[in-house]
């Protein structure tokens, strides 16, 4: 072998500026959002949120050295809330300087792991302009960063490498780095080193890396398919517990329990608990599908994912791997709906496209007598006080008239809603009590046929 190994390639390839940056057009190609931060030397604070491997803390790296700004980072696994303090000091200093060019940037790896107290400490900074926050996270920021930290910083998502990027990865990595370039690869086929990659270009470059390095000096290096599975079953160690194909296993178990296939949901959640997968990610994820899949069509299904969720941040491993199979049997097994889903997308559509409608004068709060003198709440029907509880009025802005966001799903839960409701508009209207949509109607026909 040629040269110093002691540096890992991925490191050794890392680039300093965009141009030598791969994948992630979105965000930094000529209209990118990040590119015209730097461009402009305008950065706030935003978290990057991507699978491991695609870019994340190059970008924040690159941001930093552009702007010419100081730059620190803290590691959310081992730092606490006393080294978040001190390093924020060290920001306010930068910032009094006269030397200084703009606010410092500071660099949060995994910010995901940072506790609420940890988050509280960094806020006070944001919001007085001592720091710009660059957050990367392999979770969902949603679930793991505070909301007022949220609000304050722009979430960008990365996303997993495609084939092309990685091929133009595999040519810079033979023809740039100072040593492969000295090595004579024969690429003879590139499938298997894509497929376990997977989308992580230090994966990529990893895997690489490794073939080179079991090849003697002045040997070609070749690389096929066998050649790849061959290493990668020799050096199992090569990757972490939670790399190799993580999100396609994810995946894989979601799409099993949406397709009621309990067999293929327990397979993969085996897979994610043999390779010390984290219980809680596993759990929030089945929360997810309980009420984006089956949804209304079993109501409960999010009641037992949630008390699942309590329940495996209460145990851990081993014993919470029953209660995950328990409740991801529950779910497969469950009826599926969407609707609940499409209606908030199919709502939200209409928020984006319409804009902020004004709410209807009567379904506002009038609290003061100039506000009931100008019309507030006035005509209000009060539903309690009508029969079966239910009083037809206009609820949606005037804008919009009437749209039915919510179309009821395929099974007997949701026939019934949909009844319920038709009956109740029948009845204000003069109709029978009986009066059911003909969507409603073929919905409890074909339910009746199934049972």
């Amino acid at each position: 072998m040629i040269g110093n190994n002691n540096i890992p390639l991925a490191e050794r390839l890392r680039p300093g500026d965009l141009e030598g940056y791969i994948g992630q057009e979105q965000l930094v190609g000529p209209d990118g959002i990040i590119r015209k931060m730097i461009d402009t030397g305008r950065v706030n604070s935003f978290i990057l949120w991507g699978p491991p491997g695609v870019g994340k803390t190059t970008l924040a790296r690159i941001v930093a050295a552009k702007t010419e700004v100081p730059f620190y980072t803290l590691s959310a696994v081992t730092s606490g809330v006393k080294d978040v303090r001190e390093i924020i000091d060290r920001c306010a200093a930068d910032v009094k300087s006269i030397f200084s060019k703009g606010r410092p940037i500071l660099f949060i790896d995994e910010i995901h792991r940072f506790n609420k107290s940890q988050q509280d400490s960094l806020l006070g900074a944001v919001e007085k302009g001592i720091v710009t926050l660059i957050g990367a996270t392999t979770e969902n920021p949603s679930f793991e960063v505070i909301r007022p930290l949220l609000s304050r910083a722009q979430v960008y998502t990365l996303r997993p490498l495609d084939a092309e990027a990685l091929d133009r990865l595999l040519q810079r990595a033979l023809e740039k780095d100072e040593i492969l370039s000295k090595r004579k690869f024969d690429i003879r086929s590139k499938t298997a080193l894509f497929r376990y990659a997977g989308g992580d270009a230090r994966k990529l470059l990893n895997i690489i890396d490794l073939i080179e390095q079991s090849v003697p000096e002045g040997e070609t290096v070749v690389i096929d398919d066998k050649k790849v599975t061959d290493s990668l079953q020799e050096n199992p160690a090569a990757y972490d517990r939670n790399g190799e194909m993580h999100y396609d296993i994810i995946s894989a178990f979601i799409k099993s329990m949406r397709g009621s296939d309990p067999d293929g949901a327990v397979y993969w959640l085996a897979r994610m608990v043999e390779g010390g997968e984290d219980p809680l990610f596993i759990a929030r994820r089945m929360l997810i599908l309980a009420s984006e899949d089956v949804g209304l069509a079993n109501p409960n299904a999010v009641l037992l994912a949630n008390a699942t969720f309590d329940a495996v941040s209460k145990i851990g491993w081993p014993e919470s791997r029953i209660i995950l199979s328990e409740c991801a049997i529950y779910l497969a097994n469950s009826p599926k709906s969407n609707s609940a889903y499409m209606a908030i997308n199919n709502a939200q559509k209409a928020v984006r496209e319409n804009g902020d409608l004004p709410v209807p004068l009567h379904l506002r709060n009038a609290p003061t007598k100039l506000m009931a003198d100008l019309g507030y709440s006035a005509g209000y029907k009060y539903a309690h006080d009508y029969e079966d509880n239910f009083a037809q009025q206009q609820y949606l802005p005037d804008g919009l008239g009437h749209v039915a966001f919510w179309q009821p799903g395929n099974n007997p839960s949701e026939a019934k809603m949909a009844a319920r409701l038709d009956a109740l508009r029948g009845k204000i209207s003069g109709k029978t009590d009986t009066v059911i949509t003909e969507k409603a109607a073929d919905i409890s026909l074909k339910s009746n046929n199934k049972s």
